[in-house]
């Protein structure tokens, strides 16, 4: 309890409002992502070589719009682009259940895709703003805790409701990202630096802003490896369920204990494991992480059943809980304060070209080689950004990296 009691005074009250926040929105959110390459797969009637292009759709909406969403934030604030975000994926949710035609899907995906981002680019700035650069790695990952704390409850209980009925899993959603964004509508204060908001406008333009991001060419190489590094947890968390129920006949539910393993496994072990990695140069602990999702998408070849497929799994997370915060981290310390939503988002970008190439990859070699190739690509993918991490460790100084 002491320990508990230091935590939570090591950080501010907005903090947990937004620790809190995530937890609800993670919980109605992920009743529905896990599944949603089965539903709209048995509701269209569609190859996966199409549901992957859907899901690229929604990454390259992403990717559009995260281009002006750190420029944006370091504009005009942090908060109205997270409340915006939050309202529209409630919205998205509430239709999704109504959706009936591949035309009706994508228009719903790239409209997800565009606006969803928004908030990671928001809530990621605000938190630097808030804390020191000493404790935003610990920070970072509690926050990860409290969005996987969700993400282990709503699979769990989504897979038991999906199989009965989808329309409540998206009813869920909806209610859970319209609670949080009452929340920060309410109870959120603006954290822009003043001295960024009232800096002349010609200094935050969009084309200035990404002159300067272009000439940090150690943050856009992390950038590029981090891409690759994205794409073999890409391929777990979006062909996996209907692979596995496919080819092996693992059902929703079962599945939904795989991805509430993955989520338990971060809220029990993420503080931890930060603990460890951010006393060793970020890029490493990035390669090692790198290694297992590499390892943790190829094993999946390997496997034959629930119980394989979920060791594929805690081998993916171990490399999550080494990679994601680390690389957030090192986001946070590297951006310029009048630049964090510029980098936050430029990092972001990473996350969408990753989750949107990785999946349209899978799905061809799924229609067009064996579905196991899916797992061999991700594999090679995987150790190639690992070795770039490497690479770049011997390439750069570290003290690049280095909290200032």
């Amino acid at each position: 309890m002491n320990r508990i009691r230091q935590v939570l005074a090591q950080y501010p009250r907005q903090f947990w409002l937004l620790f809190g926040g995530m937890l609800i929105s993670a919980s109605g959110g992920s009743m529905v992502w896990p599944f949603l390459t089965i539903y709209i797969r048995q509701r269209l009637n569609i190859s996966l070589t199409t549901v992957g292009l859907l899901l690229s759709l929604n990454s390259a909406a992403g990717l559009v719009t995260t281009f002006i969403a750190g420029p944006v934030c370091d504009r005009f604030g942090r908060k109205g682009v997270m409340v915006v975000s939050l309202f529209v994926g409630s919205a998205v949710f509430a239709t999704m259940n109504l959706a009936g035609s591949l035309h009706v899907w994508s228009i719903l995906m790239a409209v997800n895709g565009a606006f969803g981002p928004l908030f990671g680019v928001g809530s990621n700035a605000m938190v630097a703003d808030l804390i020191a650069p000493d404790r935003r790695a610990g920070a970072y990952a509690l926050l990860r805790m409290g969005n996987n704390l969700g993400v282990a409850i709503g699979p769990s209980i989504g897979g038991f409701i999906a199989a009965v009925s989808y329309t409540w899993t998206f009813f869920a959603a909806m209610a859970a990202n319209l609670i949080f964004a009452l929340l920060v509508l309410l109870f959120v204060a603006e954290t822009l630096p003043q001295a960024v908001a009232v800096s002349e406008p010609v200094q935050l333009s969009t084309a200035g802003g990404y002159r300067r991001l272009l000439h940090d060419r150690p943050f856009l190489a992390f950038c590029g490896i981090s891409i690759l590094a994205v794409m073999p947890a890409s391929l777990l968390f979006v062909l996996l369920p209907v692979y596995a129920k496919e080819q092996f006949g693992v059902v929703e539910n079962q599945y939904g204990f795989i991805m509430a393993t993955n989520a338990a496994m971060v809220v029990l072990f993420q503080y931890a494991v930060t603990q460890v990695a951010k006393r060793y140069r970020p890029l490493p602990v990035l390669a090692v992480g790198a290694f297992l999702y590499a390892l943790g998408a190829g094993s999946v070849a390997w496997g034959q059943g629930f119980v394989a497929f979920l060791l594929s799994m805690i081998i993916l997370t171990v490399g999550e809980m080494s990679l994601v915060p680390t690389a957030t981290t090192l986001t946070a310390n590297l951006s310029p304060p009048d630049m964090r939503g510029w980098y936050m988002g430029v990092y972001g970008l990473t996350w969408r070209a990753g989750i949107g190439i990785g999946p349209m990859i899978g799905g061809v070699l799924n229609d067009r080689v064996a579905p196991v190739a899916i797992w061999y690509g991700g594999l090679a993918i995987g150790l190639t950004a690992a070795f770039g991490y490497l690479l770049l460790t011997r390439l750069l100084s570290e003290s690049v990296y280095e909290a200032e």
